[in-house]
């Protein structure tokens, strides 16, 4: 797991064809809207965050947020832990995010 500041994520996402976004939050948190392209995952009920995680392609590179950045960076270390190498934090979370944000109805 490695954190990653505002300005290093968007450019390695943008940069990554092998990129995942995914937003660890709430999905009424996500209703303030979320970063293009982030699929949800609310890491809050961890035993389906883990069902997910589990189907997923460990060869691929995954960036999480979340409000601030400690529940990403406990989903990060949770993936580490289950076997993913390319996993990134964004420090400070979709709080002090300055991107292009999507709203979903």
């Amino acid at each position: 797991m490695k954190n990653l500041s505002q300005n290093e994520w968007q450019e390695a996402v943008a940069e990554d064809k092998n990129a995942v976004v995914i937003d660890v939050r709430t999905v009424e948190e996500c209703r303030e809207g979320m970063i293009e392209k982030a699929i949800n995952l609310d890491i809050i009920n961890t035993d389906k965050f883990i069902s997910e995680v589990e189907k997923m392609d460990r060869s691929k590179n995954y960036y999480l947020y979340c409000a601030a950045g400690g529940r990403s960076g406990n989903a990060c270390a949770l993936m580490t832990e289950m076997g993913f190498e390319n996993v990134f934090n964004l420090m400070g979370g979709f709080s002090c995010w300055c991107g292009n944000i999507v709203h979903n109805d």
